[in-house]
């Protein structure tokens, strides 16, 4: 057996065990996983990441592989017996998934087990010469696949580079204008579709949306966007017909290597829409799994006039105004009118609603995002859109595991996602902070999403990676990528606020620091994320009359909309008050945030509790807390950067542990940020 199946961690050689047991189950995936360790599929992804730096689903199929590996060396059974051994139904899928992780087929690695254990000894040494035999059949048999694979070997049909596509906004052949949401529904759809297969990389509607009706090249639209393909398309609907005619580029060479014309009836649209996905597919060589075959299939609605509706309606939410969430909102609930169990119609309505519901501070929508995100689930439960809503419900109701349990279910589904990569983003930079998942959710994001250079989603995107890089201590790399996301948005603020602070971890420079975020707070007087860094930039410098003047106007603008927000800044507050002889006033700020740190699940509890055992003066179990720091990971950099300049953590200094704990804190973080360099150099991003 390898060492892969017989790992050091107890956790993985008990998970090992379970997948084994259940491995000619082709439906044993992760939810199945999870229920067998008695763990949220949350927790369960984190730990067998953290441990094996694999995904679960990637991890189960390693196990049936080497598994697979192992049975190679009983002649007596086939390969395709194999595959289905260990919970393959497709023996090509098998083949392809073998050949990835070892860089041979079964068949030739069959070969070379027969070579070495079945032939007989015919000299001494035999042993020892059958291994230099295996070993240079199997050299032999890599450079076979490398000659096969890489050279010209004058076939018609070539082996394709790496399997990048982006589908470019399609056409509307019809001289009807309002024909449009029928052509831009079939683009999505297709699209869609391609994003469902794993074995390609695809880009996502919104990077390519701003081409629509542009004249640039391939080779430029190829430059940006950073893709091997292109898809174009154009189409109508005559009646009950539809004409369609798509295109395949290779954008290297700037030369259409395939094109159809599809003339269906209307009730054969998602047929349609499946065949244009899987012919892409097989001209690219890209292998489409059984399941991926059955979510290709799959039929969302009989019913054409509740689909025309539906279409309708996600041409509104691009408008991304109250408006046109209201005229999507109506589509919506006409095209449920016509199907009552119609999935994605429900989703949508529960999307609609969570965006109308994003900015306010008084929540008004929370029954109809649930409501309406259980129907979707009970009508198709592995939707993308049901999914996603049922996600939006979490966030809405701030139960952010639960969110997460939901996108990461998307994202099995869809792996090409970059919407629900933003938003995870989104959660594990501000509400489940983790430093490596953030990191790892706005690289993909990027991916999924690049090129969007006219988009505000492109240069948020680009923002998650940049703050993501600052907070693991990667500044002069974060720079870069901030710089990007001003260049697609000069208009972000919120990029301009961290680009203040990257240059501020660079020098340490806290007037330049304040001068600059209060030329930004001149912009945006009312800001309350812009009043609350300003005071705490005059806390750490200890100019508490200052640090008050710009805490009092967050005070009465959280109070005023009553936000509860920055609950952790209580504590300074308090402190400062404190220190301008308001000791009654800060006793409230202290009690909120003792009641936060209580109530806190995240990495930084122990540390938040440290610091209020400073302030109350009980210095040994202020050190007790912060001792524990040490045994966390994945913190923020804008932590260890800060720590040697905290007034409220600087009353623990007499303690005889402090320094040394200090040092524990900072050398923990940069034995991380040295792991995390060696990924994203293997990235590509540094």
């Amino acid at each position: 057996m390898t060492s892969f199946l017989h790992p050091e961690s107890e956790f993985l050689r008990k998970i090992i065990g379970i997948i084994e047991e259940n491995i000619s189950n082709e439906e044993f995936g992760v939810s199945e996983l999870a229920e067998k360790t008695n763990m949220s599929r949350s927790n369960l992804l984190r730990k067998v990441k953290k441990l094996s730096g694999l995904s679960v689903s990637v991890f189960i199929r390693q196990v049936r592989l080497y598994n697979a590996r192992e049975m190679l060396k009983d002649d007596s059974v086939t390969v395709s017996e194999i595959a289905y051994r260990v919970g393959f139904n497709s023996t090509s899928y098998f083949t392809k998934c073998f050949r990835e992780e070892f860089g041979y087929t079964p068949g030739e690695g069959k070969k070379v087990v027969e070579e070495k254990f079945d032939k007989p000894a015919k000299r001494e040494n035999s042993v020892r010469k059958m291994g230099i035999v295996a070993a240079f059949i199997l050299v032999a048999v890599i450079a076979v696949i490398y000659i096969y694979k890489f050279t010209d070997r004058g076939e018609p049909k070539v082996s394709y580079p790496e399997k990048t596509i982006a589908v470019l906004p399609f056409k509307n052949d019809s001289s009807d204008s309002t024909n449009i949401y029928f052509v831009n529904g079939l683009m999505e759809a297709i699209l869609d579709n391609l994003q469902k297969i794993e074995d390609m990389e695809v880009t996502s509607r919104t990077s390519v949306e701003k081409y629509r009706g542009q004249t640039r090249t391939i080779p430029e639209l190829s430059k940006e966007l950073d893709v091997n393909y292109f898809v174009e398309g154009s189409g109508q609907k005559i009646g009950n017909r539809i004409l369609l005619t798509i295109q395949l580029i290779d954008a290297r060479k700037d030369k259409h290597i395939w094109s159809k014309r599809y003339e269906r009836e209307l009730e054969d649209i998602f047929s349609l829409q499946a065949e244009v996905a899987r012919n892409i597919a097989f001209e690219i060589e890209a292998v489409i799994t059984p399941v991926e075959e059955q979510r290709l299939e799959k039929i969302p609605t009989d019913n054409m006039v509740a689909y025309d509706y539906y279409l309708k309606g996600l041409e509104y939410t691009k408008a991304e105004t109250s408006e046109g969430l209201e005229k999507a909102l109506k589509n919506f609930r006409l095209a449920i009118e016509g199907d009552g169990r119609f999935a994605q119609a429900y989703a949508y309505v529960a999307i609609c609603y969570y965006y109308m519901d994003i900015f306010q501070a008084d929540k008004q929508y929370g029954l109809e995002i649930n409501e309406n995100a259980d129907k979707a689930l009970l009508y198709d439960s592995e939707a993308p859109e049901s999914l996603i809503a049922k996600a939006l419900f979490y966030m809405q109701d701030e139960q952010f595991e639960l969110a997460v349990e939901y996108f990461e279910k998307v994202l099995e589904i869809s792996p090409n996602s970059g919407w629900v990569h933003n938003f995870l983003s989104d959660i594990y930079a501000s509400y489940i902070p983790n430093t490596e998942e953030y990191m790892s959710h706005a690289i993909q994001g990027i991916r999924a999403a690049i090129g969007e250079q006219d988009s505000a989603t492109a240069s948020i995107t680009y923002l998650h990676l940049s703050n993501a890089l600052a907070q693991t201590g990667f500044l002069k790399e974060a720079k870069t990528y901030v710089k990007k996301s001003l260049d697609y948005n000069p208009d972000n603020s919120y990029a301009v606020y961290l680009s203040i602070y990257i240059d501020l971890g660079e020098t340490l420079d806290y007037e330049a620091g304040k001068k600059a975020l209060l030329a930004l707070l001149d912009e945006y007087p009312d800001r309350v994320d812009i009043l609350q860094e300003a005071g705490k930039l005059y806390y750490f410098t200890k100019d508490y009359e200052e640090s008050w003047k710009y805490y009092a106007r967050f005070i009465a603008l959280r109070e005023r909309y009553n936000l509860d927000i920055y609950q952790p800044e209580d504590l300074k507050i308090g402190f400062v008050l404190e220190n301008l002889g308001r000791k009654d006033e800060a006793q409230k700020y202290y009690d909120s945030f003792l009641e936060f740190a209580r109530n806190d699940d995240s990495i930084y509890r122990n540390l938040s509790m440290g610091a209020y055992y400073a302030v109350t003066g009980d210095v040994e179990q202020g050190m007790a807390n912060m001792k524990k720091m040490t045994d966390e990971e994945n913190y923020i950099y804008w932590l260890v950067l800060f720590l040697d300049d905290d007034p409220i953590l600087s009353m623990l200094s007499g303690h005889p542990d402090y320094q040394s704990t200090v040092e524990s804190i900072k050398s923990n973080f940069w034995q991380e940020h040295d792991k995390m360099r060696k990924k994203l150099e293997a990235e590509g991003v540094i």
